[in-house]
């Protein structure tokens, strides 16, 4: 008899301790009201960006079907990339008319957003032999710098959410190998860059998300 009160009490115990395990963990994954207004913002903001995408595939219809303009998200944000023969002469860093025609499309449409833009530079791997230039460096460096001096003082975007850089040959998108390759290397990409979260508090759902899916204000 006595055995028996012991294996029932021994069950009871048992018992108990698995449910307050259990509640801890249903407590555990409950979402913090902090967690969940930063969830809502995020999704908020990824869907404006993919509403950004998609004005701009309808303005540069036309450029995407020649190839001189793609666009594309990837984790660090919206990239907009256009190749620099539509932007520049060869060797130089002035943006001609037909790519003012075009970054003007673009400006439309980052006029409507808030977010903070990259302009970014890059050439092929030729070395620079007749240009004034020192090497492709400056040249990558001087033409992000024009194309963000276009948005700013000819379309009167604001200063403030912008920033340029030249990354010259050091980031190429194809094998600079080929004619096609190199071509595709000289670019200017324009990046669309959301500001990035905070750390959720450890053990909330949102710790589990992508980095891709850590932008928001």
């Amino acid at each position: 008899m006595k055995k028996r009160l012991f294996g029932i009490f021994v069950l009871i115990l048992v018992t108990v301790f698995s449910l307050s395990i259990l509640g801890c963990a249903v407590r555990f994954q409950k979402r913090h009201p902090l967690d969940v207004e930063r969830i809502k913002s995020l999704s908020e903001k990824l869907q404006e960006l993919q509403e950004t995408k998609s004005e701009l595939e309808a303005r540069l219809q036309k450029e995407i079907a020649e190839g001189s303009v793609s666009l594309q998200m990837q984790e660090r944000g919206l990239v907009v990339t256009v190749v620099a023969e539509v932007l520049f002469d060869s060797g130089k860093a002035k943006v001609r008319p037909v790519g003012k025609e075009v970054l003007s499309k673009v400006a439309n449409v980052l006029i409507k957003i808030n977010e903070n833009i990259i302009i970014e530079g890059h050439t092929d791997n030729v070395p620079i032999k007749r240009s004034g230039w020192k090497s492709n460096w400056e040249l990558s460096t001087q033409r992000a710098l024009n194309v963000l001096h276009y948005f700013i003082d000819e379309k009167e975007l604001s200063p403030e959410r912008f920033s340029a850089a030249g990354y010259g040959p050091y980031r190429p998108m194809a094998s600079n190998a080929t004619v096609e390759g190199r071509q595709k290397n000289r670019r200017v990409e324009i990046v669309v860059v959301p500001a990035k979260i905070k750390k959720a508090r450890k053990g909330t759902q949102l710790e589990t998300k992508s980095k891709a899916e850590e932008y928001i204000k």
